[in-house]
């Protein structure tokens, strides 16, 4: 078992999402940076689907009460055992009786930290993803606080033979590189598929370095900069939108939905991004800029097989090293 001591700011569980239920209304939900969600589950063993910690901001402070394995990846947190700095992107065998302590984000805004076997919780819909407000599956469909006790599910000792340290901490020698699919530079740049609705002036949507809002959440990030406006006035009715739909309401102020976004809206979309954008869209903290490049269908199709050839090559390294 696994002692929350604080909780950190927001800390879900969350694993891929319920991919096949938007027609009964129920959101993708899901690690709003799966990349990094996967890539830490590579490093442990796990399947891509098994369920980890995302932490945003502020992470949690945790008392292992048995051995385990585990590796962060994300942005760029603080992560210690007692004083030592421990690195990420990285498996860390803890031992029984240790307290790790995830502080604040230095660069980003969303960390995943995985165990081997994954963390146990109820399924609904075939997920452990924690959809706030609803009562769906992680902690009751809530974040997690103080006291709470998270379990291991089926956790295995991986990686027997690392060096060994006397605070309850072992390091593998070897590590993995988020670049080139997860970089943190900033702004962050960001390709969008032109959408369906036309602005007026197109290319302040381009021109434009935008800011993320305070009031964004996994539903969607609020863009703050210049009003923007329609050629024509568009038809309000409700359509499918999806994560990664860019949509402007009456205010002017554009609207990026996320994996808890609703699944029709009527507002105007003026833009798409591919799935491989959404990582590091994920990674914006608020008050951090962001701009948009025109991008072909085709070249977003293309930066996802990137993303999916990297992941590949992670796993499959990993395996061996894990094996060893």
């Amino acid at each position: 078992m696994i002692e929350v001591l604080k909780p950190g700011l927001m800390t879900t569980l969350q694993d891929l999402g319920r991919p096949g239920h938007r027609a009964i209304g129920v959101p993708l939900g899901g690690a709003l940076d799966s990349f990094s969600l996967r890539a830490a589950n590579a490093l442990v063993g796990n399947t891509d689907d098994a369920a980890a910690l995302e932490i945003t901001l502020t992470g949690p402070t945790l008392k292992f009460n048995a051995d385990a394995v585990v590796a962060l990846c994300g942005a760029r947190f603080e992560l210690q055992v007692d004083d030592l700095a421990l690195p990420m992107w990285r498996p860390l065998r803890i031992s029984a009786g240790t307290v790790l302590r995830i502080g604040r984000a230095l660069r980003g805004a969303r960390g995943y930290l995985a165990i081997a076997g994954g963390f146990d919780s109820p399924k609904v819909l075939g997920s452990r993803s924690t959809l706030p407000g609803s009562g769906f599956a992680g902690h009751c469909g809530k974040p997690l606080t103080e006291s709470e006790r998270l379990r291991p599910l089926g956790a295995t000792l991986i990686g027997r033979h690392w060096p060994r340290a006397s605070i309850g901490v072992r390091m593998a020698r070897w590590w993995a590189n988020p670049a080139p699919v997860l970089e943190l530079d900033q702004p962050a740049e960001v390709g969008l598929i032109p959408g369906r609705d036309t602005l007026d002036d197109p290319e302040l949507l381009f021109d434009t370095s935008w800011r993320l809002s305070a009031r964004s959440n996994r539903m969607g990030l609020r863009l703050e900069g210049p009003g923007l406006a329609l050629a024509e006035a568009a038809l309000s009715l409700s359509e499918p939108v999806a994560p990664g739909t860019l949509q402007l309401p009456p205010e002017g102020g554009p609207i990026l939905l996320m994996a808890d976004a609703q699944t029709v809206g009527g507002y105007p979309r003026i833009g798409h991004v591919g799935q491989a954008e959404l990582p590091r869209l994920a990674q914006l903290a608020p008050g951090e800029p962001l701009r948009f490049h025109a991008c072909s269908l085709e070249a977003a199709l293309e930066k996802r097989r990137q993303m999916e050839r990297h992941l590949h090559k992670l796993r499959l390294s990993a395996q061996q090293v894990l094996a060893e």
